[in-house]
């Protein structure tokens, strides 16, 4: 039986300060500095805190959405307040996803470090609840919600209203059943146990128990035998069934009584499917397994654009804190506009806009700080170099100074390549990706004194189609900038023929996303070769001013590595990017199909031309939906869900499909629809599941979405557990489906 337990934590000392609640004073700038009260909710998973003048108007938080506490001046607001407020006042809420961070100034510092200690073991415990635990928060969460005059018990009136909330619209003679059913003590009202009871006659799962009444002979559990049947013939896990039928017992199962007879039942195997493992992201995908030791240019490399910026491209801020989450989505490429700045230093911002300014370095100590924290594979610094030679030294001499050993100045070995390391060569090592004197060969030997001149960069309408054709204007490089470039020297490019011939490996080239897309249409299989030996950067047209992205996939299609995108934009383009990246343990490297690491013929827009290939069917039963978030929340609004799945990959696998829309049910719809692709790479191929909020007289509303590389899809029965606009989790929201993978001839095609 399912049971409910009190939040985590009731005693502890430093939760208890929280649930009194302490005067904080919100900080936004050195100027705007407000205080407010926070108090800690009785659900130990809710912050509360409102104005002493603001009446009845208060604003909440949940410990969920916090992902870490910085404690002391970590962040550039109470940087600017350090000289008014100790350290030890101060401390910084990290948020999940895009939301700005919360800075707070107790009033002593034992409130200071009981608020830090507190939210951070209410995150830990948070972070580290098995599927239960959570589910029992959850409903205790909705009870403590419903139980609008907080007496401990929800009679029927209450329940109606947690069912509206809950985004269900359900017939009232039927609720009033259940409610009668779960009420044992005929009081008419349920406690916190009963409700539990309403709860679990309320989720009744008929999707997953007609599964599993499907392998169960009795009906009542399956038995090794059956479960391991179940593995073979829907989960398509083969000799291993046996095996994993016996460890799926094991870790799922939560009677004793089946474990011992070795059998499990519908709880077991409903927890077994909602868990990692019934997943449709391969778990085994989800770790480092790839090989790390080849080229550079063998990967698609997690790169972020204009990294500064928190907001568009116009009047939007610029900080360290953007740099921060680039970082810890995973980015392996990063940028920095660098302009001369006063008193000497050099200042980043994006030029001749009024975004504002930081300084290189912070910047610099930033990327020191955090590069390897999530990964510990290289870091590309493409510098965007606006500065005077004076300011180029400086830049050079604090690189050199905060980022110490970290900072590659030299070929390893002392060798001039031939070919790129890779990245477990360069591992814990950042790359300066700029203009350079010269080349590698030539390091030795150039007057360590000389200023040389380098050409600017130049936009696709006039680029010269071979270096004597340049008519450009002529910019001042300082060698001191210039020898810390070397696997990632920015030049021209003049075209797949002289690269071919002439070009080094270590040289790389910038593309804007209308002329890399012009190159990748025209001359995608030349693109692909030029590609497996050579590093390409693509970058957002000047003119996404909002700081919008474009479509990755066609600059992957070709093999770009670094297609950088505005990591700080919510949508479509940032979830391709997160769903390609989210596998190989979320390192920033992922390997390239073998047909694009070599220098073969692939032509991604005749794929059929390709050696190997075998074009897949893929077929999805959209089975139905669980606990979908409510959008709006007007009482009696209730979402109309419907299912889109989409395709990406090279052209001929663009594709999307929908279900019908289920009226006023967000809380289990059940669509039962099947939907079919044809997919001819399936290697480049990224699937992606959107739940949309139907409404026929405008636009549908996002729900949410969730994206998986082709690759990385487990067939069979999986959930697939939502990601909000943001990239965040849902909880307890996901999708059943049924997925088969099967060989498809061209005959049959």
């Amino acid at each position: 039986m399912l049971s409910i337990s009190e939040p985590f934590a009731q005693d502890d000392e430093d939760i208890q300060v929280m649930k009194a609640g302490a005067m904080l004073r919100k900080v936004k700038s050195r100027s705007w500095k407000k205080q407010r009260h926070f108090r800690l909710q009785d659900d130990g998973q809710t912050i509360w805190y409102k104005s002493r003048w603001a009446g009845t108007g208060h604003s909440t938080f949940s410990v969920g959405d916090i992902e870490a506490v910085r404690e002391g001046h970590q962040s550039e607001v109470l940087q600017s307040i350090a000289e008014e407020f100790p350290a030890d006042l101060c401390f910084t809420l990290v948020f999940r996803g895009r939301r700005g961070n919360l800075d707070l100034v107790a009033e002593s510092a034992s409130d200071a470090q009981a608020w830090i200690r507190g939210i951070r073991k209410l995150v830990q415990n948070t972070e580290s609840m098995d599927a239960k635990e959570r589910l029992d928060q959850w409903i205790w969460d909705w009870f403590q919600k419903a139980d609008k005059n907080k007496d401990g018990r929800m009679n029927f009136k209450e329940v109606r209203s947690l069912l509206k909330m809950m985004n269900v619209d359900m017939n009232e003679e039927y609720a009033l059943r259940l409610f009668t059913r779960a009420d044992k003590s005929e009081s008419g009202c349920l406690e916190i146990e009963e409700f539990v009871q309403f709860y679990k006659m309320l989720t009744q799962r008929e999707d997953v128990w007609n599964v599993f009444q499907n392998y169960s002979r009795d009906g009542q559990m399956l038995t090794l035998a059956e479960l391991e049947e179940f593995l073979r013939q829907e989960q398509q896990k083969g000799e291993e069934s046996q095996d994993h039928a016996h460890e799926l017992i094991v870790r799922f199962e939560p009677s004793e009584t089946a474990k011992k007879q070795g059998a499990m039942s519908i709880d077991g195997f409903q927890i077994y499917l909602v868990s990692s493992e019934g997943d449709i992201f391969d778990p085994q995908r989800l770790e480092l397994h790839q090989d790390m030791s080849q080229p550079l240019s063998h990967y698609f490399i997690c790169s972020s654009h204009n990294t500064y910026l928190m907001e568009d491209q116009l009047r939007g801020q610029s900080s360290q804190e953007a740099y921060i989450r680039a970082l810890k989505r995973g980015c392996r490429c990063v940028e920095v506009d660098c302009w001369d700045g006063p008193n000497g230093e050099p200042v980043v911002y994006h030029g001749h806009t009024f975004t504002s300014k930081i300084l290189f370095r912070d910047v610099i100590t930033t990327l020191g700080e955090y590069a390897f924290k999530v990964s510990e594979f290289p870091v590309v610094l493409s510098l965007e170099n606006h500065c005077s030679v004076e300011q180029q030294r400086v830049m050079a001499q604090l690189m050199d100074t905060i980022l110490g050993d970290t900072l590659l100045r030299a070929p390893l070995n002392g060798l001039v390549p031939q070919v790129l390391p890779s990245p477990l060569d360069l591992k814990g090592k950042i790359l300066l990706k700029a203009k350079k004197i010269g080349g590698l060969e030539e390091s030795d030997t150039l007057n360590d004194e000389v200023t040389d001149e380098v050409t600017d960069e130049v936009s696709d309408e006039d680029e010269p189609k071979s270096p004597s054709a340049e008519t450009l204007s002529k910019s001042k490089l300082s060698r001191e900038l210039s020898d810390l470039v070397v696997y990632c020297k920015s030049v021209h490019f003049y075209g797949f023929e002289y690269s071919c011939q002439h070009s080094k490996c270590y040289e790389m080239s910038s593309f804007s996303e209308s002329k890399a897309r012009k190159l990748a249409k025209e001359k995608g299989m030349e693109f692909v070769q030029h590609n497996s030996r050579h590093l390409s950067r693509v970058y957002p047209s000047g003119m996404r001013t909002d700081s919008s992205n474009y479509n990755p996939q066609e600059l992957w299609n070709v093999g770009c590595q670094m297609v950088a995108l505005n990591v700080q934009t919510a949508g479509l383009e940032m979830d391709l990017n997160d769903g390609l990246f989210h596998q190989n343990g979320c390192c920033g490297y992922v390997l390239k199909p073998d047909f694009m690491r070599n220098d073969s013929s692939f032509d991604p827009e005749r794929p059929e031309e390709r050696e190997g290939y075998k074009p897949l069917r893929l077929s999805i039963q959209v089975i139905s939906g669980q606990q979908l978030p409510k959008l709006n929340q007007k009482e009696g609004s209730i979402v109309d869900p419907l299912v889109r799945v989409e395709i990406y990959g090279v052209s001929k696998d663009q594709a999307k499909q929908e279900t019908s829309y289920i009226h006023n049910n967000g809380f289990n719809p059940l669509w039962n629809e099947t939907l079919n692709f044809i997919i001819h790479v399936p290697e480049l191929a990224l699937v992606r599941f959107v739940v949309e909020d139907y409404d026929k007289a405008s636009r549908n509303d996002f729900v949410g979405q969730f994206t998986v590389p082709f690759t990385c899809i487990q067939p069979g029965y999986r959930h697939i557990h939502l990601l909000s606009k943001d990239g965040t989790a849902l909880p307890l929201s996901s999708l059943f489906v049924n997925i088969k993978i099967s060989e498809l001839t061209t005959e049959t095609e």
